[in-house]
């Protein structure tokens, strides 16, 4: 795989290829005028598709890189987001096979890189908010075969037809039908249960974030649904807890207890968007990032589920990461599944 570093810009990439080979500049130029155009469909649908922030600015990157070799070749699409699409998807299919492998042997419990969905993001990461992008539906979508996950996507969150579908991963418009069908139907489960206003989600937000710094356990119950159930994720490089906590009262003691000690550690935490949903980053004492909680909400407002992100691989993307490990050691606390807690700090 022919790879530049994810943050070159694309007249770089472009100035790599064009001087390989004979140039039919007139799509090369396209390609390039329209990068901060193409970049955002691109990233959506390989996000979609892989769960990883990193994976899928790797698919982006290559995607334009052959487009661009492409028209460098002579290749000229009637519609470039179309093509954009294509080639996009089947590099994504491509990568979801190569993974799998990984996945599998995972150590622990498997969250997908949490991606903030606020105003004034980074364009490039900008994806349009919808349960195809929601934490609970990428986890569920990790289920599906590569074929049956991309003719979701294109069917669910781009509204493709069945005949575009077809072209685009090279199966039959029957064949597209029937993975959309089981996909659908394997994933009606993981539909939000509850899309709350923007308003709504950050009162809803304020609301757990000041129970949690309270650290009173039947106080943070009362938030919780009674199918609650808590994830985290630390990929074997970050204390995390190896199995699921389920129940209001198992999760609300395990949180409260996390607070009891996570205070005079210097954790702070900090509302924000993460796939659309409430989300808290968790900061250490020099206000590195530690951790990236996400939390569903049922139709009553109530917190169905807690995904708290702690692997320092699958953060980057989000800020200056911390050694959570070594964080939790300083004070000889023992390693503990997490989310860390805070204290009211003025942050």
């Amino acid at each position: 795989m022919w790879r530049v570093g994810v943050d070159a810009p694309f007249d770089e990439v472009t100035a790599l290829v064009v001087t390989a080979m004979p140039c039919h500049c007139g799509v090369v130029t396209v390609i390039a005028e329209y990068h901060d155009e193409l970049r955002p469909l691109m990233f959506s649908i390989a996000y979609r598709m892989l769960g990883s922030v990193a994976e899928a600015e790797d698919v982006v990157q290559e995607a334009l890189l052959r487009m661009t070799r492409a028209a460098a070749d002579g290749v000229e699409p009637d519609n470039l987001d179309a093509w954009a699409t294509t080639v996009t998807t089947r590099l994504a299919i491509d990568t979801l096979r190569s993974a799998r492998v990984r996945r599998e042997s995972y150590v622990g419990t498997w969250l997908p890189e949490p991606l903030r969905t606020t105003a004034g993001d980074d364009p490039a990461h900008r994806v349009e908010v919808d349960d195809s992008v929601s934490t609970a539906m990428l986890v569920l979508m990790e289920t599906l075969t590569p074929h049956e996950r991309a003719v979701f996507i294109l069917r669910e969150a781009l509204g493709y037809d069945y005949a575009d579908i077809a072209a685009v991963v090279e199966q039959s418009e029957a064949t597209c039908r029937q993975h959309f069908s089981r996909a659908r139907k394997h994933l009606e489960a993981g539909r939000a249960r509850f899309r709350a206003s923007a308003a709504r989600r950050d009162e809803l937000a304020a609301a757990f974030l000041a129970v949690v710094q309270g650290g009173r356990a039947e106080e943070l119950e009362r938030l919780l649904a009674d199918d609650v159930v808590f994830w985290a994720d630390g990929g074997g490089k970050a204390p995390a807890a190896t199995h699921p906590l389920s129940g209001p009262v198992a999760v609300a003691r395990f949180v409260a207890g996390l607070v009891r000690r996570g205070g005079p550690l210097g954790f702070t935490l900090r509302p924000t968007v993460l796939n659309g949903e409430p989300g808290l980053l968790t900061l250490g004492p020099a206000g590195e990032l530690v951790g990236a909680l996400t939390l569903t909400l049922d139709e009553d407002g109530r917190v169905v589920g807690i995904r708290n992100q702690i692997n320092p691989d699958k953060l980057h993307h989000l800020g200056e990461v911390g050694d959570l490990r070594a964080l939790m050691r300083g004070d000889g606390a023992p390693d503990e599944p997490l989310p860390p807690v805070s204290r009211p700090s003025g942050r």
